[in-house]
């Protein structure tokens, strides 16, 4: 039986993933901050559910993956959904800090775990979820889209590392636009929302096929490709402001 791992799985795209790979008949090792949260989800399928709470931004959070790891008996595919995102008009320190703390450090805890175990194991696939926010920095949110290149740009080393050290893993970065996820439970408008739904089988559909960068969807590939080509002397005037 094939086992996953998906690292903040209590709600939005995390949740909808773990309750796919589920309907596909894997067997799923659940994390997160919120307990109350996975044990609901572990009750739908008791047998096939390990639950583990972890919060990825406190040294030793690898510690608690690895437990649930074995607790479910190996991993295959490795699955991180944890973050967060603000708005900082204001750019209030703490809220940047805060965001770096959980998009990048524990990326990194969590990433680094996953890469670690597959390198031993001689093999694995790694997929992220990241952002189109990492296209260009955005004023409105530098710390989450700042933080959202770092991820592209991290996965995209850990690939070549995988390459330098002979092992086949596999990574896929899956860059969605805007999600109708407790991140964006704010009462503001977002253009082309999406529902959690949606972009998770979007995921776990490009993960069994093997893609490697995924923009989800069509009108947000059009958008990236615009947004790259505009000049840093315009992209300082547009009012991104929301």
């Amino acid at each position: 039986m094939r086992r996953a791992v998906v690292i903040g799985a209590t709600s939005g795209i995390g949740r909808e993933i773990a309750l796919l790979l589920l309907k596909e008949g894997w067997r799923i090792g659940i994390a997160g901050r919120r307990e109350e949260r996975l044990r609901e989800l572990q009750a739908q399928c008791p047998e096939r559910v390990c639950v583990r709470t972890v919060d990825i931004r406190k040294p030793g959070a690898e510690g608690e993956a690895r437990a649930l790891v074995e607790e479910l008996g190996g991993m295959d595919l490795f699955v991180h959904c944890s973050g967060v995102g603000h708005q900082n008009y204001e750019l209030g320190v703490e809220t940047e800090l805060d965001t770096v703390e959980t998009n990048a450090a524990g990326f990194v805890r969590m990433t680094g775990f996953a890469f670690h175990y597959f390198l031993e194991r001689g093999g694995g696939h790694v997929a992220v979820i990241s952002s189109i926010a990492g296209t260009k920095g955005l004023g409105i949110a530098p710390a989450y889209s700042a933080t959202k290149r770092f991820q592209n740009v991290y996965v995209d080393a850990l690939e070549q590392l995988a390459h330098l050290h002979g092992v086949a893993i596999r990574f896929t970065d899956v860059r969605p636009g805007f999600v109708a996820t407790d991140l964006l439970n704010d009462g503001k408008r977002y253009p082309f929302l999406m529902s959690p739904q949606k972009v998770a089988a979007r995921v776990v559909r490009g993960i069994g096929r093997g893609r490697r960068v995924m923009v989800i969807d069509w009108r947000y590939r059009l958008l990236v490709f615009f947004w790259r080509l505009i000049p840093l002397c315009i992209w300082k005037h547009l009012p991104v402001k929301n």
